[in-house]
């Protein structure tokens, strides 16, 4: 089980954030970043995902100490899938929705590279798509993903979207009362 994320995009690490184990079993890891927990990530202004490719400097931009922000967040890995789902928290602790990071990721789980589109899912399943203009102008860049990779990944986010329609686990109501 991991115990730290190093999350790539374009081919560069841009965050590093360690975790803790909760528990593994036949589904996959969960893990918990709690909120204060000093991460290094790529801070720019604006943020990475607007920066042209091509303005980015060889190796990427440095990465900076941070802290995570809010209440912290739980993450799922399911073994075999590529995704992850996080649970995020309000202020208040109460539970404020998943994010599904569509992402590829080494076989320990450790190393993750963002796949940029995303999905929203409120406390009542009720689901958006993220990033998707982002995500179509990075289809065909070598540096990101080609259109039968883009519709690979496309597909991986429909088949979360039935599970999240369905109310299956993980988007049963699983781990909601968990706090990281």
């Amino acid at each position: 089980m991991p115990h730290e994320i190093r999350l790539s995009f374009g081919g560069v690490v841009c965050q590093i954030l360690p975790v803790r184990p909760v528990l593994d079993d036949e589904r996959g890891p969960l893990l918990a970043l709690p909120g204060g927990t000093p991460v290094r990530r790529t801070l720019t202004d604006p943020p990475l995902r607007e920066i042209p490719r091509d303005d980015w400097p060889e190796g990427g931009f440095p990465l900076s100490d941070d802290v995570w922000f809010g209440n912290g967040v739980l993450i799922f890995q399911p073994h075999g899938a590529d995704h992850a789902v996080w649970w995020f928290f309000t202020d208040a602790g109460e539970f404020a929705g998943w994010y599904v990071n569509l992402e590829t990721r080494s076989p320990d789980g450790v190393h993750v590279t963002d796949q940029e589109l995303d999905i929203w899912v409120e406390p009542d399943r009720t689901w958006q798509w993220k990033d998707e203009e982002s995500f179509a102008a990075k289809t065909g860049d070598p540096r990101f993903w080609s259109a039968a990779e883009a519709a690979d990944i496309r597909a991986e986010g429909n088949r979360v979207v039935k599970l999240i329609e369905a109310g299956e686990f993980p988007f049963d109501g699983t781990w909601t009362d968990l706090r990281p």
